[in-house]
Order: C-alpha cells, then sequence, then structure tokens
C-alpha cells in the first residue's frame, strides 16, 4: 500500500434503533484501498485508537473506530435503570457501524477487527453476519476462558470471574474506575463476558443463536498479533479463540519489546502502532 496518503478526519453521527446514539471517529483516505471497523477493548474509548487510524489511513486504509455503549461519546452510562449484554452490542450497535462504513467507504474489501474485547465480539458478528468483512484483525485479543491461559494465571481467574460479575450485579454496574479494570460497565455485558471466561462458550442473555457454531462455519482470512509480555491476552488464549474459527486460515505474529519499540503489553502498542501496522498490512 502507498505510504502517507492524505486521510480526511470525520466524525460520523451513530444512531441504532433503540435509540442508543454515539460518534463514529474516522480517517478516510482520498482513494482507500480497504475498510476496517475497529472494535475497542473493554472500557477504552474510541478516540485512544486515533494513532493506530491515522497509521492506516496514512497507508491507504479507511479507518473507523466504534464506540462502545456507555463510554467515551455514547449517550448512555450504565446503572441501574440502564443495562446491556452481548445483545445490544452484537445486534444493534455494532450493526449500525457496518452500515456507517459501507456508506462511506463503498466497493473496497472490508475488514474487521478488535482489541482485546473488541476481537471477541468482531469474531462473534462474523458469525452472525459473515458477509461483514472479508478478513479479520485481531490485536492483543483472545479469549477470556480461564483454561486458556498460563498456569501462573489461571488458578484465581473463575474467582474473578464470579466476584465481578457479583460487583457488578451488587452496584447496578462494574465500578470499573474505582477497581481498575474496564469503565463504568453494564452488569449484563459483564455477565456475558464472566460466562465465556467460566466455560469457553460465547453467549448473550436474549440471544437465540450458538454463537460458537457459528463462528465455525465462518471462512475469513484472519492476521492476530500479540504482545509477549501481555497477561490479559497471552498467545494461548488468543489460539484458544482462534479454535472456534476452524474454517478460517491464521497468521499469528508475536512482538515483543524490542520489536515494538514499547513495552510488550495490553495497551502501550496504541500509542507507538507502527510496528503493529506494519505487522497487519505485510
Amino acid at each position: 500500500m502507498n505510504e502517507s496518503i492524505a486521510a480526511q478526519p470525520i466524525e460520523i453521527d451513530a444512531r441504532a434503533e433503540d435509540g442508543h446514539r454515539w460518534t463514529l471517529l474516522a480517517r478516510i483516505p482520498a482513494n482507500p484501498q480497504a475498510s476496517l471497523l475497529w472494535l475497542p477493548a473493554l472500557g477504552v474509548a474510541s478516540k485512544h485508537y486515533l494513532p493506530f487510524a491515522e497509521a492506516l489511513a496514512a497507508r491507504g486504509v479507511a479507518v473507523f473506530l466504534h464506540e462502545w455503549r456507555g463510554g467515551g461519546s455514547s449517550n448512555l452510562r450504565a446503572g441501574r435503570d440502564s443495562d446491556w449484554g452481548y445483545r445490544e452490542l452484537l445486534c444493534g450497535d455494532i450493526p449500525t457501524s457496518e452500515a456507517l462504513v459501507a456508506q462511506h467507504a463503498p466497493d473496497v474489501p472490508r475488514i474487521i477487527g478488535g482489541h482485546s474485547l473488541g476481537g471477541q465480539l468482531a469474531c462473534c458478528r462474523l458469525g452472525l453476519s459473515p458477509a461483514t468483512a472479508q478478513k479479520l484483525w485481531l490485536v492483543a485479543s483472545g479469549a477470556p476462558y480461564w483454561r486458556a491461559f498460563p498456569l501462573r494465571t489461571k488458578w484465581f481467574l473463575p474467582f474473578v470471574y464470579r466476584f465481578l460479575a457479583w460487583l457488578a450485579d451488587r452496584n447496578g454496574a462494574l465500578p470499573g474506575r474505582r477497581i481498575g479494570f474496564g469503565g463504568q460497565e453494564a452488569r449484563g455485558l459483564i455477565r456475558d463476558w464472566s460466562l465465556t471466561g467460566l466455560s469457553g462458550r460465547y453467549a448473550a442473555r436474549w440471544l437465540d443463536f450458538d454463537l460458537d457454531a457459528l463462528m465455525g462455519a465462518v471462512e475469513v482470512d484472519v492476521h492476530g498479533v500479540v504482545m509477549d509480555s501481555d497477561w490479559l491476552g497471552p498467545e494461548s488464549s488468543l489460539r484458544f479463540l482462534l479454535s472456534k474459527l476452524r474454517h478460517s486460515p491464521a497468521q499469528v505474529d508475536v512482538l515483543d519489546a524490542t520489536t515494538l519499540g514499547a513495552p510488550a503489553d495490553h495497551y502501550a502498542w496504541m500509542k507507538q502502532p507502527r510496528v503493529v501496522v506494519e505487522k497487519l498490512l505485510g
């Protein structure tokens, strides 16, 4: 792809059918060669991926940064009277952003991808709608299933999942800023996430689909990037997630701090995304 293509910064008003509103941040080069819908990590506002979006746009990819409900530009905040889970994200919000991507970057190959939880839900979305994209990009992502983690961490994860679900139910939402994990997260979202962490299967309350079976039928090219010091998304958890996409060929790159030019953890790459971009486009 061409280097240093000028990209237009755009803010797109998005509205789901249930009234949820947010701003879809985009960086669109003059003649994009592909589009990417990027799904953030839990509790991370879309604006924090702008360096990543700008680096990709300079290489000819039109990038659209989705916003999770409850954070950033979203008009909702989780609480006792405001709750949601995977169903609302997979069947309401993400399809709305997909339609806007198609409108603003038509007639180019489509990529969907994400960081951490965003990567997981990108996989689930492809299961529900295989025509969503022709490629899948996963960065610092993997399934939370406790058995897929190294021994040094997996022993305490079942307790963590049960505790966070209990805490979210008790408070009406997860007080993520106070405990240092996520943001103010909806209790339904934490319930769906923790159940996957305990069982290894993807499911959502009020969503009558076998997400694992649907992912097993997906045929898409997958590229995953792992940071070798990322205990939140180790290579083993990514491999477990990829095992659900059994008909999708996958390439996995593992980056260390020397290669990355930054700590090889869950978040540092967001501020220095050059190497990650080169790997994804390579």
